[in-house]
């Protein structure tokens, strides 16, 4: 299998990841967590374990001569009962910052959902191997970006040449919380989700702890990120909650206060950007629950409904628009008192004239050209000068 090269096993540790903040022990070797342990353990959510354990974000990276590069993984990939097949995840390269290839993994273990019934089966299946090839000479800083909607297991590492951790760059680093808009949703690839095209735009490390349908406010993931270090951080909310129709008001404007709270012990005077939902026809003014469009779904396509009662908002159930209003207030009130909190209405990114163009392709999530839109806008708006994570900003 390998006779071309003069393979090299480097053994996969926390010095070699980044975008990961936990390495669990396999069988089959490591896995990287965007949740510590301790997070991990304070739920029961099968939904946000299967999220945090999916690497948006998480990247192999190394300083190297080599020209040649396998990395063996076991991924886990996704098939919903009676939905088109998902596309397998994609794995991106980048050679000093520069995209330089792009691969996959055949095989995997594979996770069926039935959405109709609620249940999961895993099937087990084969490690598979990423390979790289024909890599420029001289020493260079590697970056293999971990497909973002795929749980992959880390088995081995081959090189043609000794690796060595690359050495910090002294780019700020960007802390940033989300949604499974933030997680990658239908990005093209790792490298190409929202939050990946603005951190390259703006220079930072990115750690991504956006999950699908786990933005929730939950106490444990505002601990996380208090106790993460970061230069920059954002918290985009709103959607998952009205998606699982979680709370009402009464409950959300103590819940924001109390997050923001808890991510200030932390980070005092750290850049923070608050962050509402982009738009979302289907929930601007009904309230959830979010459920599948089954008779879509018989069609063969994918695609969401809002099922509240519009009437219910004067209850307290929250909306889009009942959201952006009470974060818009609650960042006005707080920024009194703390010069560094920032506010971002989440339709600057997405807005009405832009579902005109792109149109939310499931009624719920964001396509690739979407994604890479609301990328460069975040970047325009908060990266660039006079925006809350300019450099120059005091």
């Amino acid at each position: 299998m390998h006779t071309k090269h003069s393979w090299i096993t480097t053994p996969i540790t926390a010095d070699l990841l980044r975008g990961a903040l936990d390495l669990e022990r396999t069988e089959h070797g490591v896995l990287p967590h965007r949740l510590p342990a301790r997070a991990r353990a304070q739920h029961s959510d099968g939904q946000l374990a299967m999220a945090e354990a999916q690497p948006s974000g998480v990247r192999v990276v190394f300083r190297t001569r080599a020209t040649a590069v396998e990395l063996d993984t076991l991924p886990t990939k996704r098939v919903y009962v009676g939905a088109p097949p998902r596309p397998d995840g994609v794995y991106d390269l980048l050679v000093d910052g520069r995209l330089a290839g792009q691969s996959g993994v055949t095989g995997g273990s594979t996770l069926t959902i039935d959405m109709t019934t609620g249940t999961a089966e895993v099937q087990r299946g084969p490690v598979g191997t990423v390979r790289f090839t024909g890599l420029p000479d001289g020493v260079k800083d590697v970056e293999i970006w971990l497909p973002h909607n795929e749980t992959t297991e880390l088995v081995a590492l081959r090189t043609d040449a000794p690796v060595e951790p690359a050495p910090d760059r002294g780019r700020r680093v960007w802390l940033h919380h989300g949604s499974s808009i933030s997680h990658g949703s239908d990005a093209a690839s790792p490298t190409t989700t929202w939050p990946a095209l603005a951190a390259s735009h703006g220079g930072v490390e990115l750690t991504n702890l956006g999950f699908g349908g786990g933005a929730l406010l939950d106490p444990f993931t505002a601990r996380v990120l208090r106790d993460t270090p970061a230069d920059l951080i954002s918290v985009k909310m709103g959607i998952n909650l009205v998606n699982l129709d979680l709370m009402r008001l009464r409950a959300f404007t103590p819940a924001v206060h109390g997050f923001l709270d808890t991510i200030r012990e932390g980070h005092p005077t750290t850049p923070l950007l608050v962050v509402s939902p982009i738009l979302c026809p289907i929930h601007e003014d009904t309230p959830g629950p979010c459920a599948f469009d089954l008779s879509a779904l018989s069609a063969g396509k994918l695609r969401f409904q809002a099922t509240g009662d519009p009437a219910e908002r004067a209850a307290g159930k929250l909306t889009l628009n009942v959201i952006r209003d009470e974060l818009a207030r609650i960042v006005k009130q707080r920024a009194a008192d703390d010069a560094n909190l920032h506010h971002l209405d989440g339709r600057e990114l997405y807005g009405e004239a832009d579902f005109a163009e792109l149109p939310l392709p499931d009624q719920l999530h964001p396509d690739a050209a979407t994604h890479r839109r609301i990328g460069e806008r975040f970047a325009a708006l908060a990266f660039a000068s006079g925006g809350p994570f300019t450099a120059d900003r005091a």
